[in-house]
């Protein structure tokens, strides 16, 4: 039946073909008739999430599926249509005060965004309609439209590039609102359509592209244009992502440009990029639902106890009647509705343990609280001018809680920074000094060059050519010149999208070899001594993290063409058939061990009968819309093989400031740390020890270079049985992408298990995915830990979007990593701060804030329980309505949130100078189900000694008042009420370290509302609209005449206090001593000196000495020499 309604259906949307084909100017070709064009979305950008017609009924309906405000809302109903004990306005009032909160605040976020979409959709645009340059609003542009767009304006859609001022067909964009990347891009044309430069000549073209329906991945297009030339010819030119501008981005050093738009509205890459990430949940908001649904649970069986008490009471037998107690056998029949209605009544007599305002005050606090993430200008790096960044607010708290870290390492524990140091060619190993290449002497100095032989040009010719650099002129841009000539080429500026890339080029410029840039695909190089040579570029074959090469093929003015290409050893020395093989590899290995990263340099000629053929397989590959990945892959394995090696390069990144410090205080905070990188095993182990991630007195684990599934499960079982048998010591773990690989098919379990028992682990050769499973699989072991992943690039985002807090860099490598991350900074020793400080507060804030809400509430409400025994179970209530209405809402909600805020338990010098105090807030013990029991059982002490001590006073009807007059219901409930709200008050400000101004202005609001408050509603009779009996009328005035009620009030406040003093005074002593013990027991870096040394010419010398020294206070200097 479904599969017959799917046909039959006249409301299911046709289904949508894989590829798209739009026609350029909306022109038709002749051979072309199309009766229903295809539909697309108008370019009108849609950010808001609601209308003025669906605001309402909307935003009611999110509200309303959070459980408490639910469960307020049928609490209100039930009391509207029951005979409740009490008013239903104690209910309604508080939950419309909170929803309209909430509808303000989000009908005032959503308006901004509203204005913010009409500031882009009504921006004026350019395009061409019949002919004519247009001028019209930008959401009115059509699929297929040729828009025109000027310098310094950003693009209004996503577009094919048809032309640009530049003669070469090239133009320049920053896509800094796209994925935050400053340099500028550069992006082409077809050379069949870059003539067309004025209106007049679009009217001649006749073209279409096809391509694939939208996506959100920024860095991927498919698609093909297909010019039809007027003799019915068509030219089939393939598009990629370098032939497309995107809405966001913004043109630079280009005077203007067309395209054809081909993704408008929510379908540009931008808007699918817009849609919410997967929601995270903290431990604290799991654990604080899990206490909602046990008062839930609480409420229903004191309901259903009392209910039954109730009837017990009624039915007993005794002698007399007292008279204001109905017998329910006589006015009516017992019946289940009479039951149910009683059992509701006590729902709403002891609902308010339920705290509403609880969401809300999490709410604020938590996005304050982020504030402070924001702004902290300990968190500031000068460097860059970049301050951090809270991404969201919905995890804080997780940042007090982390367990386990893993970390990139280029960019993230690194620099990224490349400098070139060393290289093999040939067999020969040379190195760089004084901007001179030399030859490695082992035991003398190194040899300066006098000049360049033919194996050295030949291999400083791939480096200078084989990459995607672009040559700026710093004056070029001032006289308005496209590019200007620099002899010796110190006045270019070289930019790249790759460190290493850059630090080649730079290099070869200081060794004579000079790279003038790309001029209309011709490369011009030149050497020592002036001679220049030109190679034409033929195809540029990217880098990919699966081929992990990159290429390019080029013919040179003899009209020889070259493959020129460099890659990671695994990947290129098992395709070499001509060279140094072993040499080189040898070499590789050192530089390695040096913490050097390394790369292999290779070349291959072609003759025309392979060059066609490749040739062929591209341009198919690239024209496909279909597998063209696959395609693509299978073209470059035809030509990336049989290379002529000519040797290796060693490049150096340098850890960050404070890398080694940062690691040593997160390993004493009780944080794991592994290290995942794409790198060789050893530049990963040489970065390991440097780092302190590694540390000598570990005995180091491998499983590497394997081979199958059952060789990695017998290797695993080896180094289990050697765990077991060496408890006592420390371990640390190597393994490689490919084993991992194998052992993530069939043997995940104890591969996890012999994770969780080493101290340090180190993850190398890793994919991108890998990445995100290795992480994946920590997160979802036994313990399920909390789980934090930090990188700096694209590779990292996978792991970073599948840790439970996901940290970007703000490094070298764009943006990517910072777009998708939870919290970003810009250096790695500032984990210490958002960790160890921000997060350690963070946590303690919001559970005290917890725990501090529910216990409130069990002070407060319990009495009411214990009232029934004395009111003959007969649902009287204990507070008048405008207590129950205020006792959440107002009088006690000020001082908690603000304590959310601004409380500091500990300074942040003590917990960046005392790590292991991270451990005291770990596994969520501040929620606990021990430290619950505990603040709950406070809360019970505290109601007992209020209800019985005011209940004992008034005794005997004994009167408290000068003129005699006795204590009724309400004075009763006012006395305990003020009782409880000073005590609750106290137990908070017991529960403070920090009194800060704002800390004192919630106490101050709370005193004041309260008094001011209820002096004003007692003292006036309000109308039956307000208050139908006006039960407090001139009763809170008796009250305040008695000094025997202030007397008892003390005595009682005192008696329900003095445990908490007690408690807070074991408290503070106790941690007094812990963090008083000899700092050299809670920071192993006291006065020390580290020595970095560097392997050159064969002996070991010291490149770097730092002397770090603590300070009592706690402070740490580091002086670098």
């Amino acid at each position: 039946m479904p599969g017959f309604w799917e046909k039959v259906n006249p409301f299911k949307k046709p289904p949508r073909r894989a590829n798209r084909t739009v026609y350029v100017g909306n022109k038709y070709p002749q051979d072309v008739s199309v009766s229903v064009p295809e539909v697309y979305p108008k370019n009108r950008i849609i950010s808001s999430r609601y209308t003025l017609w669906n605001f309402f009924p909307k935003n009611m309906f999110e509200q309303f599926r959070r459980v408490a405000n639910f469960y307020f809302l049928c609490v209100g109903i039930v009391q509207l249509v029951i005979d409740t004990p009490v008013s239903p306005i104690t209910s309604i009032v508080p939950l419309v005060f909170v929803i309209s909160c909430t509808a303000i605040k989000q009908g005032y976020e959503d308006w901004l965004r509203h204005k913010s979409d009409n500031e882009v959709n009504h921006r004026e645009v350019t395009v061409i309609r019949d002919g004519i340059l247009t001028t019209i609003k930008s959401m009115h542009i059509k699929v297929g439209d040729i828009v025109r767009v000027k310098s310094n304006k950003s693009f209004p859609c996503d577009m094919v590039m048809l032309s640009s001022s530049d003669p070469e067909g090239k133009c320049y964009i920053t896509t800094a609102n796209l994925d935050g990347e400053t340099n500028l891009k550069t992006h082409y044309c077809s050379s069949d359509t870059r003539h067309c430069v004025h209106e007049d000549n679009f009217q001649k073209l006749t073209a279409l592209i096809e391509c694939q329906q939208p996506i959100p991945d920024l860095y991927t297009f498919v698609g093909n244009l297909t010019i039809i030339k007027d003799s019915g010819e068509h030219i089939v030119k393939s598009l990629g992502p370098e032939n497309v501008l995107l809405r966001g981005a913004r043109l630079k050093n280009t005077a203007f440009v067309y395209g054809c738009a081909i993704y408008t509205g929510q379908e540009t890459k931008m808007a699918l990029n817009s849609k919410a990430k997967n929601t995270k949940f903290s431990r604290v908001e799991r654990r604080m639902n899990t206490f909602l649904l046990i008062f839930l649970v609480i409420l229903l069986a004191e309901s259903i106890f009392s209910t039954c008490l109730k009837y017990w009471y009624v039915f007993r037998p005794r002698v007399g009647q007292p008279w204001y107690v109905p017998e329910i056998e006589k006015d009516t029949q017992v019946t289940f509705r009479r039951i149910f209605e009683d059992f509701l009544a006590y729902i709403v007599l002891y609902n308010y343990v339920i705290p509403i305002s609880l969401y809300v005050t999490v709410e604020l606090q938590k996005f304050i609280g982020s504030m402070f993430f924001d702004v902290d200008i300990d968190m500031y790096d000068p460097g860059s001018n970049e301050r951090a960044k809270a991404n969201t607010s919905d995890l804080n708290e997780e940042l007090g809680q982390v367990e386990y870290l893993f970390t990139d390492k280029t960019g993230t524990l690194t620099e990224n920074d490349m400098q070139f140091r060393m290289c093999s060619i040939n067999g020969k190993k040379y190195e760089e000094f004084g901007g001179m290449l030399c030859e490695t002497n082992p035991g003398n100095a190194p040899n300066p060059l006098p000049f360049l032989n033919e194996e050295i040009q030949r291999f400083l010719t791939v480096l200078s050519v084989c990459h995607n650099v672009r040559v700026d002129h710093p004056q070029a841009a001032e006289l308005g010149a496209s590019t200007m000539y620099s002899y010796n080429g110190y006045e270019y500026d070289y930019q790249a999208s790759s460190p290493d890339e850059k630090a080649f080029v730079e290099a070869c410029r200081r060794f004579g070899v000079v790279y003038h840039g790309n001029h209309d695909d011709i490369l011009q190089v030149t050497y020592k001594g002036g001679e220049t040579k030109h190679y034409k570029l033929l195809h540029s074959l990217e880098f990919d993290p699966v081929r992990k090469r990159m290429s390019v093929i080029v013919q040179d003015d003899a009209n020889d063409v070259y493959l020129f290409v460099k890659g990671a050893e695994s990947a290129m020395l098992d395709r070499v058939i001509e060279g140094e093989v072993s040499s080189t590899l040898s070499h590789v290995n050192e530089y390695a061990v040096l913490g050097l990263r390394t790369l292999v340099i290779a070349m291959r000629k072609l003759d025309a009968e392979e060059y066609r053929k490749f040739d062929q397989l591209l341009s198919d590959a690239r024209k496909s819309l279909k597998d063209r990945d696959k395609l693509l892959a299978a073209a470059f394995d035809y030509v990336e093989k049989d290379f002529t090696l000519l040797g290796a390069t060693a490049v150096e990144d340098k850890l960050q400031d404070y890398v080694p410090e940062t690691i040593q205080a997160l390993l004493l905070a009780g944080i794991k740390i592994w290290i995942l990188t794409g790198d060789k095993q050893e530049t990963a182990e040489n970065i390991s020890h440097s780092a302190g991630h590694f540390s000598t007195d570990m005995i180091t684990l491998k499983i590497t270079k394997q081979t199958s599934g059952l060789d990695c499960a017998e290797l695993i079982r080896k180094h289990m049985s050697i765990l077991e048998s060496r408890k006592e010591e420390k371990f640390s773990l190597v393994i490689d992408g490919i084993s991992l690989s194998y052992c993530l098919q069939e043997y995940t379990n104890i591969l996890t298990e012999l994770c969780l028992k080493c101290s340090a682990v180190l993850c190398c050769r890793m994919s991108p995915l890998q990445k995100a499973e290795v992480v994946k699989m920590i997160k979802n072991s036994k313990d399920r830990p909390v789980t934090a992943a930090i990188g700096d690039g694209a590779n990292d985002v996978s792991m970073i979007e599948e840790a439970d807090v996901g940290l970007g860099l703000m490094g070298k490598e764009g943006r990517q990593a910072v777009r998708n991350s939870d919290y970003a900074f810009a250096r790695f020793r500032f984990l210490m701060q958002a960790l160890l400080v921000h997060g350690h507060l963070y946590y303690v804030r919001i559970a005290n804030l917890v725990q501090y809400f529910f216990y409130k509430n069990v002070a407060f409400v319990t009495a009411q329980l214990f009232y029934t025994f004395y009111s003959a179970f007969s649902e009287q209530t204990l507070y008048e309505s405008w207590y129950l209405m205020n006792y959440n809402m107002v009088f006690t909600a000020m001082p908690i949130l603000l304590y959310g805020i601004f409380e500091q338990h500990l300074p942040p010098s003590m917990l960046i100078a005392n790590p292991r105090l991270y451990r005291k807030v770990s596994r969520n013990s501040y929620l606990s189900w021990t430290k619950f029991i505990l603040w709950n059982t406070t809360g019970i002490w505290h109601c007992v000694v209020t209800f019985f001590g005011v209940l004992l006073l008034i005794g005997n009807d004994v009167s408290l008042f000068p003129d005699g007059k006795l204590i009724g219901n309400w004075t009763f409930g006012s006395i305990m009420y003020l009782c409880c709200l000073v005590i609750v008050s106290l137990k908070l400000a017991l529960s403070t370290y920090y009194w800060s101004g704002p800390i004192f202005f919630g106490y101050i609001f709370s005193v004041v509302t309260y008094f001011f408050g209820t002096l004003v509603y007692n003292m006036v009779y309000w109308p039956d609209f307000v208050s139908v009996h006006n039960y407090l009328f001139m009763d809170w005035n008796t009250i305040l005449q008695s000094g025997t009620v202030w007397i008892a009030e003390l005595l009682l406040i005192t008696l329900a206090v003095l445990p908490d003093i007690v408690y807070r005074t074991y408290h503070d002593m106790k941690m007094s001593t812990e963090i008083g013990q000899p700092r050299q027991h809670s920071k192993p870096w006291k006065d020390r000196l580290t020595l970095n040394f560097t392997k050159s010419s064969g002996k070991l010398t010291i490149s770097q000495i730092n002397i770090i020294e603590e300070h009592d206070n706690g402070v740490i200097d580091s002086t670098r020499l």
